[in-house]
């Protein structure tokens, strides 16, 4: 699963990776959590462009009769997504990316959890494969919200966990944000596990355990 990730980099590496006009201005984010509102790429029709959105981490489907199950949906796999009623409407139609520069994951050792933080090589800010849903509480309060798909491990997270978030190659996030592609085939073959070769990871402190700690301690290595 993906249960905690990272948002540091500079408004212009992102606008590198993302092509994003109208860049918010961002605060250093070292230790998202669900529940927590999360920077995403979604495709505005009426533009015909990329355009920036604060989302909701963790999926209310639009039939939900209470926002607490977002709790549960704050992943989807990969494997199935197509199939679960909660998701695959939002596979066909609302597609984003959830943009992070990082995760982590943690190492079951003996009686406790080891985190480790994961990142590309290069240092550059990625886009995980999300969908969204727009939800309406029965007093009329709108939330979008998100979930971030997973797959299976590639060799240097499965040591750590047996799953990781689904981060898309940069060439494929044209195919992934484009509401005229609905068919699952092309869009299953973009939620593989990223190159290992591409990745890096090391053991950070726990300090990472609590999502109220959002400093770069975090992110230093042990």
């Amino acid at each position: 699963m993906c249960g905690r990730f990272t948002l540091i980099q500079t408004a212009e590496a992102l606008y590198e990776t993302l092509h994003v006009e109208k860049l918010p201005d961002l605060e250093p984010q070292y230790n998202i959590a669900p529940t927590q509102m999360v920077e995403a790429v979604l495709y505005n029709q009426e533009s015909e462009e990329r355009k920036f959105q604060k989302l909701r981490w963790g999926l209310i489907p639009s039939w939900s009769k209470d926002l607490g199950i977002g709790v549960k949906l704050i992943n989807a796999r990969a494997e199935t997504v197509a199939e679960k009623p909660a998701f695959r409407s939002a596979l066909k139609h609302r597609r984003c990316l959830v943009v992070a520069d990082g995760f982590y994951e943690w190492q079951h050792q003996e009686n406790q959890k080891q985190p480790y933080y994961f990142h590309l090589q290069e240092g550059k800010p990625f886009g995980f494969a999300g969908l969204w849903e727009q939800w309406r509480s029965p007093e009329g309060e709108e939330i979008t919200s998100c979930t971030i798909l997973t797959t299976e491990a590639n060799e240097l997270v499965q040591p750590i966990h047996q799953r990781m978030p689904v981060i898309l190659q940069q060439q494929d996030y044209d195919v992934w944000l484009n509401p005229e592609v609905q068919t699952r085939e092309p869009l299953q073959q973009l939620l593989r596990p990223y190159p290992s070769e591409a990745m890096t990871a090391y053991p950070v402190s726990k300090v990472v355990n609590s999502p109220k700690q959002n400093i770069s301690d975090c992110i230093k290595p042990l």
